[in-house]
């Protein structure tokens, strides 16, 4: 389960731009303003090493995803 701050944190960066910015330049400062665990900042910088900030039609995201013709439901 996300933690109340994990949630808080994505909510801030994807809806205030001062704060997008900040990230994109100094994420340290902006997950210093939030209750995090370690783990939580790990992912979360991770994360953001892998796809930077990006929206559902990011052709970042579009990059790295895997082609789903062979998922199945069994």
């Amino acid at each position: 389960m996300k933690s109340q701050a994990l949630q808080e944190l994505v909510k801030k960066i994807f809806g205030d731009e001062k704060t997008r910015l900040q990230f994109e330049s100094n994420p340290d400062s902006v997950l210093a303003q939030f209750n995090l665990s370690e783990q939580e900042k790990k992912a979360v910088m991770s994360t953001h090493a892998k796809l930077g900030l990006v929206s559902g039609d990011s052709q970042q995201l579009e990059a790295v995803m895997h082609d789903t013709n062979t998922w199945s439901a069994t």
